[in-house]
């Protein structure tokens, strides 16, 4: 027992922590969870024009993190995490024990997630619920169109909620497997072996602030505010 306990000691002690998340990515993982919530309430119950507001937050948020994918810290681009193929077939057959940032599968569950939430608002833009509300695009195309736009809308929903499911069950698995996925993305800190031990570039968080709050105030000031006036 002291022998285990013992090992277990070194295992610790031969870790370092690192930052792996800044800010902005962490509070827009966070944040994009409260309004999923929110916008699965709103639909639910019935109150679309508050769905309405929070799918133009959420709006703000997906075209930020499409932008900090870009030009944002290191571990937060797509150049970091969104590898070849061949690199996610090996990572599948053989995962690594534990993966700085986002793993190779994980990448790719990245795009895909921001790929399917890119749909969902785009189709609820001009989408109805035939009685009182309509996306502010709703009168641009033909009710045909309008119609298919809606339906694909509620069905791409199913979409997200099961890359959502596997997206916990993924954070689960890791978890077992002693790798702290939830633990980093609120600290933004990682405990890796001394073998990995990596600095990242992090940039500042006043370019992400002002990112979001020059989108926030075309958002606000174009599609939130009208419907606030009525609310």
């Amino acid at each position: 027992m002291s022998n285990r306990m013992s090992s277990e000691k070194h295992a610790i002690e031969s870790k370092v922590k690192i930052k792996v998340w800044d800010l902005p990515t962490r509070l827009f993982h966070w944040l994009m969870i409260c309004l999923l919530a929110a916008l699965w309430w709103s639909a639910d119950v019935g109150e679309m024009q508050w769905h309405q507001v929070f799918a133009y937050s959420l709006l703000v948020l997906i075209v930020f993190r499409v932008l900090w994918g870009l030009i944002g810290s290191e571990t937060s681009r797509f150049s970091h995490f969104v590898k070849p193929p061949s690199q996610v077939l090996a990572y599948v057959k053989q995962p690594e024990k534990h993966s700085i940032g986002h793993n190779p599968l994980g990448g790719y569950m990245v795009v895909a997630m921001i790929l399917v939430l890119v749909v969902q608002l785009t189709t609820g833009l001009f989408s109805t619920d035939e009685i009182f509300t309509e996306g502010p695009l709703y009168t641009y195309v033909s009710s045909e169109v309008a119609s298919s736009l809606t339906w694909l809308h509620k069905q791409n929903f199913n979409l997200l909620l099961l890359l959502a499911l596997l997206h916990i069950l993924a954070v689960v698995w890791h978890g077992i497997k002693g790798d702290k996925l939830v633990g980093a993305m609120i600290t933004g800190y990682k405990r890796v072996s001394r073998d990995h031990v990596t600095q990242f570039e992090f940039r500042s968080s006043l370019v992400a602030l002002t990112l979001v709050g020059v989108l926030a105030g075309l958002v606000v000031n174009y599609l939130i505010w009208p419907i606030a006036a009525m609310l």
